[in-house]
């Protein structure tokens, strides 16, 4: 690249960096919070694993459930 080049158009990668940031940290609020909740409902040691296998998908299974519902 030429001088001129860098000069006047800086490098796309600096644009993208923090894209998804926000989306990011809710997913991770909301997987902690189910799996607290799973954790604590759970009876034996691996319905707690289930529950962390759980709060990791709840989200497609979420979405997929209202699609359903909405007939979309």
């Amino acid at each position: 690249m030429s001088k001129e080049q860098t000069e006047c158009c800086p490098p796309q990668h600096y644009s993208r960096k923090m894209a998804g940031g926000a989306s990011g940290g809710i997913y991770g609020f909301a997987f902690l919070g189910s799996a607290i909740y799973f954790i604590q409902h759970a009876e034996t040691f691996w319905m707690g694993v289930y529950g962390i296998l759980k709060a990791i998908v709840w989200p497609a299974i979420l979405a997929f459930k209202a699609l359903e519902y909405f007939k979309l």
